[in-house]
C-alpha cells in the first residue's frame, strides 16, 4: 500500500459518492488514507510514514505536511463543497504536469507550467491530465475529465469542464514516488511484447511484394527491425463486408491465407495496421452500427477523405461499440499477422476517445488471446496507460526545427503519465529530410521509449534511401539500441509495477537542481544513462549540463563531476555521435546485436559496471517476451547490487525471484576502474582464465582483468543458478 497517497471526497449530505471517472483505475487497491464527508464534524488527523494532514478550523484548510512537518499543501475545503480545487503552496515551487503540446505547436517551450493550463487531449499528439506536481515533493489530481487550471504564485485552482470536481488525490514524495502514486490510482500499464523494445519501420504506400522487399533488404544489410506499420494500404478501405477491419487481397494476396505471415514470422518481422474510428455508412458493418446505436450521436455523415465514400465515428463511450469493435473479421486478421494496433484521427470528439477506442482493441484482444497488446494512439488523457497504450506525437514536419521540438513534447507527456511515448522518426510530413537530418532523426528515436520511423504517402524512410553516410550512422544508432536490449527491457517491467518508465526528464533524479528544472536538452534513459541527441544542422560542437554525480562520456571513457557544462565535439560530417554519459554507479546489461529481438537465446550478458562508494542496484528481468504469464510471477528477476568499498568492489547477485527459466545462465560483470589482484565468490577464491575469449566460452566461474576505453577493467563470469556474492580486490586502489 502506497504511504503517500491521501484521497480527499466531498460527499453531500446523505448522498454516496459519484462513480470514479475514466481517470480513476476502479480495481485500483487501498489508499494510504482517506478524509471525505464535512457534513458531520472536522476531518480527521493521520499520519503515515510519508505524509500528515492536520485541520486547521480558522482557514477551513486541510494542512498536508511531509514527515519532516514542512507544510507542503492547504486544501481549501469550502471551494471542494463548491465543486472546485482551491490549494495553497510555496511561492517558489515548480510546477509540472496538465498538458502536452500538439503536434504543430512550433515551439513548444519548456517543461515548467504556469497561469491558465487545460488538461485535454483533443488535439495531435496531445497529452493531457487534470494533474500537477511539484518538484517540492507533491502532486494533486482531480477526477475529471477535462479541466482548466489557473497556477498563480502560490496557489493552483481548478475547475472541471463537464460536472463538480468532487474527489481530489494528494501524492506526497519525491517524484518517483509521485508517479508511483499516481499509477496507484490511475492504473498501472500492460508490458508491451519484447519484440516493441525494437525498431519500427511504419510506411503508407506500400504493397506485399514491396513489403517483402524491405524486409529482405533489412535482413541482408543487417539492420535490425522487429515491426512493419502498415497504413491504409492492409485494409479493403471502402468496400463493403467490413472492409476497415480485414485484408486487402489486392495489394496482399497472402495476407488472409496466413502465408505472408509465416514468411515474416519466419524473419522475424511481425506486422501492425492502423485502425481508424470511423466506418462506412453504406456498408453490412455501417447498417449494423445504425441498427445497434454504435455512432457517436454528435457525428454527422461525410465524405472520407480517402475512399470519398460516406462514413460516420463509432462511439467507443458505448461497451455494446467497444465489444462489436473487436469483431470476427478483425479476429481473422489478427490471426493472419494484424498483432498491433496503430489507431489514427480518434481526436476529434471529445478527450477518451482514443483511450476508448484503444479500451476496445485491448479488452477485445485480452478476450481472445494471451498475446500481449500493442498500441500506438495519436494523443493521451491519463487513464489510457491501463490498455497497452503508447501515444506518438501526430503528423508532424521534417526538418530540424520539427526534431527540435520533439524534446519537449516528450518530457511534458511523461510529465503527466504518458510513459510510453515515441513520433514519426523523420518527420511525416513537408519536404523528404536530409541525410543529416535522418540520421539525427533515428539517433533521437533509438533513446525514445517507442523507436519507429513514418513518413507520408509515397515516402520511404529506410536507412538506405538516404545515402551511405545517413545509412551507417543510423544503422549504427539501430544496432545500438539492440545492444541495450535487456537494459530498456527491465524498465517495461519497471514501469508496469512502479509507474516510472524507462524516459524521465532530469528533475525525476535531481528535483532540487535549478539547472535542470526546464531542461529539455537531455534526459534520463533508465537510471544510468543520461542523453541528449544532437538536434542542430552542421552542429560543431555542443554543451550538456552535467546534474550532481560522476559521469563518463559513453564514446570517449572522459570522467566529469557533475554540477557544470561538458563541452562536447560534434561530428559535423558523418553524424557519428550520440552524445551520452554513464553515471557513476552504473549497471548495464547489454546483450549482442541481432536482426531482431530473439533470433537467438541469449544465454549471457555482458554487464557493464561503473562501482561508486554508494551502493547501486539494477534488477535483470527476462520473461516469455509475448504472453501475460508474467502477470502470475512467471519471470525472471534477479537484482544485482554493486559498491566500491575501500580496496575491493562488491557485487551481489540475487536467486531469482519468479518462476520463469530465463534462457540466460550467465552473467559476463565488466567492472571498470578496477584492475584486480584477486576475485572471490562466496568467500571462496575463483580462479583467472588464460583470457577473455576463454572466460566467455568456460563452463566455471572465473576472472580475467583487461582494459577498454575507460581503462582499467576486470571481467568476472558467474552463473545464474543461485544467488552470489562476489567481492574483486583492486590492485590499484590505495590501502
Amino acid at each position: 500500500m502506497p504511504e503517500g497517497v491521501l484521497r480527499i471526497r466531498y460527499l453531500p449530505a446523505g448522498k454516496k459518492p459519484s462513480e470514479p471517472t475514466l481517470v480513476v483505475d476502479a480495481t485500483s487497491s487501498p489508499l494510504a488514507g482517506e478524509v471525505e464527508s464535512w457534513g458531520k464534524g472536522r476531518p480527521g488527523t493521520f499520519s503515515t510514514r510519508d505524509m500528515r494532514t492536520d485541520w486547521d478550523p480558522s482557514s477551513q484548510q486541510l494542512v498536508i505536511e511531509d514527515q519532516a512537518r514542512n507544510t507542503l499543501l492547504r486544501i481549501d475545503i469550502p471551494a471542494l463543497v463548491d465543486g472546485k480545487l482551491a490549494v495553497g503552496h510555496a511561492a517558489d515551487d515548480a510546477m509540472y504536469g496538465i498538458g502536452g503540446t500538439t503536434a504543430f505547436d512550433r515551439h513548444p517551450g519548456g517543461l515548467l507550467r504556469t497561469g491558465s493550463q487545460d488538461a485535454k487531449a483533443g488535439a495531435q499528439g496531445n497529452a493531457g491530465a487534470p494533474f500537477v506536481w511539484s518538484t517540492a515533493g507533491y502532486g494533486v489530481l482531480v477526477d475529471a475529465i477535462g479541466a482548466h487550471f489557473d497556477l498563480g504564485a502560490d496557489r493552483v485552482t481548478a475547475q472541471a469542464t463537464s460536472a463538480p470536481i468532487r474527489t481530489v488525490y494528494v501524492f506526497v514524495g519525491p517524484p518517483p514516488e509521485i508517479f508511483s502514486g499516481l499509477a496507484q490510482v490511475s492504473g498501472h500499464s500492460a508490458m508491451f511484447p519484447k519484440w516493441a523494445m525494437g525498431f519500427t519501420n511504419s510506411q503508407w504506400g506500400i504493397d506485399q511484394k514491396e513489403l517483402l522487399s524491405i524486409v529482405k533488404t533489412y535482413r541482408a544489410k543487417h539492420i535490425p527491425i522487429d515491426n512493419v506499420t502498415l497504413d491504409f494500404d492492409w485494409k479493403a478501405w471502402g468496400d463493403d463486408h467490413y472492409g476497415e477491419f480485414r485484408w486487402n487481397e489486392t495489394k496482399f494476396p497472402d495476407g488472409p491465407n496466413g502465408k505472408l505471415k509465416q514468411q515474416l514470422d519466419a524473419q522475424g518481422v511481425h506486422l501492425t495496421g492502423i485502425m481508424k474510428p470511423r466506418v462506412h455508412i453504406d456498408t453490412e458493418e455501417g447498417r449494423y452500427a445504425t441498427e445497434h446505436g454504435l455512432w457517436v450521436a454528435s457525428s454527422v455523415p461525410k465524405a472520407d477523405y480517402f475512399s470519398l465514400k460516406t462514413i460516420r465515428e463509432i462511439d467507443f463511450g458505448n461497451p455494446a461499440a467497444r465489444a462489436w469493435f473487436f469483431n470476427d473479421t478483425l479476429k481473422h486478421s489478427f490471426d493472419t499477422g494484424i498483432v498491433g494496433w496503430w489507431n489514427d484521427e480518434a481526436d476529434e470528439i471529445n478527450d477518451t476517445q482514443f483511450m476508448n477506442m484503444q479500451r476496445a482493441l485491448y479488452e477485445g484482444q485480452r478476450a481472445y488471446s494471451n498475446q500481449r497488446v500493442w498500441s500506438i494512439n495519436r494523443n493521451f488523457y491519463l487513464g489510457s496507460q491501463r490498455y497497452a497504450y503508447g501515444l506518438w506525437s501526430g503528423d508532424i514536419y521534417t526538418g530540424f526545427e520539427s526534431i527540435r521540438a520533439q524534446r519537449a513534447r516528450m518530457l511534458a507527456a511523461i510529465d503527466v503519465g504518458a510513459m510510453q511515448w515515441g513520433m514519426d522518426g523523420g518527420g511525416f510530413q513537408g519536404d523528404e529530410p536530409s541525410p543529416e537530418n535522418y540520421a539525427r532523426w533515428i539517433q533521437f528515436g533509438a533513446f525514445t521509449p517507442i523507436f519507429r520511423v513514418h513518413g507520408s504517402f509515397g515516402q520511404k524512410r529506410q536507412p538506405w534511401v538516404y545515402g551511405e553516410v545517413a545509412e551507417k550512422a543510423a544503422g549504427d544508432a539501430i544496432r545500438l539500441r539492440y545492444t541495450l536490449i535487456p537494459y530498456i527491457y527491465a524498465y517495461e517491467f519497471s514501469r508496469h509495477k512502479t509507474g516510472v518508465g524507462l524516459v524521465r526528464p532530469l528533475t525525476f533524479d535531481w528535483p532540487d537542481d535549478p539547472k535542470v528544472r526546464d531542461d529539455v536538452d537531455a534526459w534520463m534513459f533508465g537510471d544510468y544513462l543520461l542523453v541528449s541527441p544532437v538536434v542542430e544542422q552542421g552542429q560543431t560542437a555542443k554543451d550538456v549540463y552535467l546534474p550532481a554525480g560522476t559521469w563518463i562520456d559513453f564514446a570517449t571513457g572522459k570522467v566529469y563531476r557533475g554540477g557544470q557544462v561538458a563541452h562536447l565535439v560534434v561530428d559535423s560530417k558523418r553524424w557519428s555521435d550520440i552524445p551520452m554519459f554513464i553515471r557513476a554507479g552504473a549497471i548495464i546489461p547489454m546483450q549482442p546485436v541481432m536482426n531482431y529481438v530473439g533470433e537467438k537465446a541469449v544465454t549471457q550478458l555482458d554487464v557493464e559496471m561503473f562501482p561508486s562508494a554508494t551502493p547501486t542496484s539494477f534488477d535483470i528481468y527476462d520473461d516469455d517476451g509475448l504472453t501475460y504469464a508474467y502477470e502470475k510471477s512467471a519471470y525472471s528477476l534477479h537484482r544485482l547490487t554493486l559498491q566500491r568499498e575501500d580496496a575491493s568492489v562488491r557485487v551481489t547477485l540475487s536467486k531469482n525471484n519468479g518462476s520463469f527459466n530465463s534462457p540466460v545462465a550467465s552473467l559476463i560483470l565488466k567492472v571498470h576502474g578496477v584492475k584486480a589482484s584477486k576475485v572471490e565468490q562466496g568467500g571462496r577464491p575463483l580462479q583467472p582464465a588464460p583470457g577473455l575469449d576463454a572466460l566467455r566460452k568456460d563452463t566455471d566461474e572465473g576472472w580475467v582483468s583487461g582494459a577498454d576505453r575507460y581503462g582499467d577493467v576486470t571481467y568476472v563470469r558467474i552463473a545464474t543458478d543461485a544467488a552470489k556474492d562476489v567481492r574483486i580486490f583492486d590492485s590499484g586502489a590505495r590501502h
